[in-house]
């Protein structure tokens, strides 16, 4: 190799001091000397060197491999093509159920609470079939009344009455006493009152549509979130749309529970994945969207906690006054479970005070249920029961008729 004059280098320190680069001027330099078989290659890291191919020197296709330069390393590392993604299966779309016609409910649901064995059935038609009714007939007669819940004010007007016709028309035969019976629940359960369901929607400011908003209430345990989707299914079946607010954030299960029950007939739920989330601002945000959807009813289910009438109060006052911004509630319904009797009771008062209570659902009829209690929480706060529950069926929830009601307590 020649050698290299000391004055060629301070030359080349001062042309890679100007940025030319050493690089350059000792590849020149080679170049300049002839040495063909000296040529360096000097790379810097992290740059891609060259994209190769297994078939790329017969002329095929690339194979797709990349040779990558990995920055700070010094190595050379092979990325494999990526694969073509595999075409996922299609999802089946959920199948949206029909709801059964309301019109054909009540019917079935009579028959089953006939099949039911009420204390205000074949007990007080076998008492009132004797030939002769003594004091200790009609004591017994009382006391079938009262266990059924239908309360002591009650059942002491609707046998005063009773004990009057039947003296009076000397009435044995057991079709004519179970018609005077009949008549006398009928007139007690209340025939006239208004038990129709207040969800038209209503004219906002502008001409704007607001959706009728309806919050279910009731202490857990009593079906509260089960009857707001049984509801969903009478408003479907009666061709109104609906939009689901699941605002009882404090169980866990309440959402994904509602969520189920409204997708089941293709109704949205509008909720929060967040346990204990503000229920004001659920309800809110599900009034909202019925309103930009143009939905005919929101069906609110709020939180059945009952520690304190003061946490209570709070809690569904702030869900009347929110939603109330975009548009005010036109039902309160509040679920009863039948079976709780006096307990039940003292839930409606307590919610009556705090939530103006606009209707009543009693569930669970069926079985050992004690019906008596329709009257005596009618009477209590002077509302309707509006729906009636009797089985475990998505469809069994129909408005509740007093002829009706009574004609399967009595078989």
């Amino acid at each position: 190799m020649n050698e290299v004059p000391w004055i060629e280098i301070i030359v080349g320190l001062v042309v890679a001091a100007s940025g030319g680069g050493l690089i350059a001027f000792l590849r020149a330099r080679a170049k300049g000397s002839g040495d063909a078989g000296g040529a360096d290659t000097i790379e810097r890291p992290g740059q891609v060197d060259e994209v190769t191919s297994e078939t790329e020197e017969a002329g095929g296709p690339a194979s797709g491999t990349v040779v990558i330069h990995e920055p700070g390393t010094g190595t050379i590392a092979e990325e494999a093509p990526s694969e073509p993604a595999a075409e996922k299966p299609a999802v089946a779309r959920p199948v949206v159920e029909k709801p059964a016609p309301v019109a054909g409910r009540l019917v079935r649901l009579r028959d089953r609470l006939a099949r039911s064995g009420s204390p205000l059935g074949a007990r007080l038609l076998e008492v009132l079939s004797r030939d002769s009714l003594t004091e200790d007939d009609w004591d017994e007669l009382e006391e079938e009344l009262l266990l059924a819940d239908i309360g002591a004010g009650p059942t002491a007007e609707l046998l005063d009455s009773l004990r009057t016709r039947v003296r009076v028309l000397g009435v044995r035969e057991p079709a004519a006493v179970r018609e005077l019976l009949r008549e006398e629940l009928v007139a007690l359960v209340g025939p006239d009152m208004d038990r129709s369901l207040h969800v038209e929607p209503s004219a906002g400011e502008e001409g704007t549509r607001l959706p009728a908003v309806v919050l279910v209430v009731g202490v857990n345990g009593t079906g509260k979130t089960t009857t707001v989707g049984k509801l969903a299914r009478v408003l479907v079946a009666e061709d109104r749309s609906v939009v689901l607010g699941a605002a009882d954030t404090f169980r866990a299960a309440a959402a994904d529970q509602l969520t189920t029950w409204g997708a089941r007939v293709g109704v949205g739920t509008v909720r929060s994945d967040k346990e204990g989330a503000d229920p004001a601002s659920v309800a809110f945000d599900a009034v909202t969207r019925g309103r930009d959807e143009k939905a005919d009813v929101v069906l609110v289910d709020t939180a059945g906690r009952l520690q304190n009438k003061a946490g209570l109060m709070d809690e569904l006052g702030k869900i009347v006054r929110v939603t109330s911004k975009v548009a005010a509630p036109s039902e309160v319904l509040l679920v009863l479970d039948a079976t709780t009797g006096q307990n039940g009771l003292t839930q409606a008062r307590v919610f009556a005070e705090v939530a103006g209570v606009t209707g009543i659902v009693l569930t669970k009829l069926d079985g050992t249920a004690k019906g008596g209690i329709v009257v005596q929480v009618q009477r209590e706060l002077g509302v309707p029961v509006k729906l009636v529950g009797l089985g475990e069926g998505p469809d069994d929830l129909a408005p509740f008729d007093a002829a009706e009601f009574v004609d399967g307590i009595l078989g």
